[in-house]
């Protein structure tokens, strides 16, 4: 397979060290909750997918078919991502750049473009919105903030996380919304054992 080798360095280099020695003058607390964040706050987005789930079980077929497609347009985000992730062999910044970072910088080998920690939280933002405006209001800061915090801790290059945001965002907005389509097949499962999981008692 013929991969590109991207130099994230001569693109935003210079607004990836601007950032991480913001972050290293930042006061610990800040950085200990922004790792925190980085590194735990998907799960976020599957306690807000999981309240669509409940919602929906109380708005008809369209919405619960909606709200079991969010965590599918997660994974087929993520899988975009990566797949892509794979044609551009972008060292990570602390690597090339040799900056101190908040966290420790990942091995050689482990890419660094595109983002995948924003491709998901921008998908699952994407669905939970189309599932519900309320949640969005959560959900769509949050994507950003995780975005922001990979750059923060130095894992990732501004352009990694922006296009990350992209892909998640692209991918996620048509799958969640054709799956409007499965109404009736939500509908008929309504009539099975299954009812709890897609339709309110």
């Amino acid at each position: 397979m013929t991969t590109l080798a991207l130099g994230g360095a001569s693109i935003d280099g210079g607004l990836y060290t601007w950032i991480t020695d913001l972050a290293q003058r930042a006061p610990h607390v800040l950085n200990t909750l922004v790792s925190y964040w980085t590194d735990y706050g998907l799960g976020l987005f599957a306690v807000l997918m999981l309240i669509g789930w409940w919602r929906a079980r109380h708005a008809g077929a369209t919405a619960m078919a909606m709200a079991l497609a969010a965590p599918v347009a997660v994974v087929a985000a993520y899988v975009a991502n990566d797949v892509i992730k794979s044609f551009f062999n972008e060292q990570r910044p602390c690597q090339t750049l040799h900056t101190v970072t908040v966290e420790a910088c990942p091995a050689l080998g482990d890419w660094s473009f595109p983002s995948n920690h924003s491709a998901i939280a921008a998908a699952a933002a994407v669905a939970i919105v189309l599932c519900g405006r309320r949640l969005g209001w959560i959900a769509v800061p949050a994507a950003l903030l995780m975005a922001a915090s990979r750059i923060w801790v130095g894992a990732h290059y501004p352009h990694d996380v922006v296009v990350g945001l992209l892909i998640g965002a692209l991918v996620a907005w048509p799958l969640t919304l054709l799956a409007r389509r499965a109404a009736p097949a939500v509908d008929r499962l309504s009539a099975t054992r299954l009812r709890p999981l897609v339709a309110a008692r």
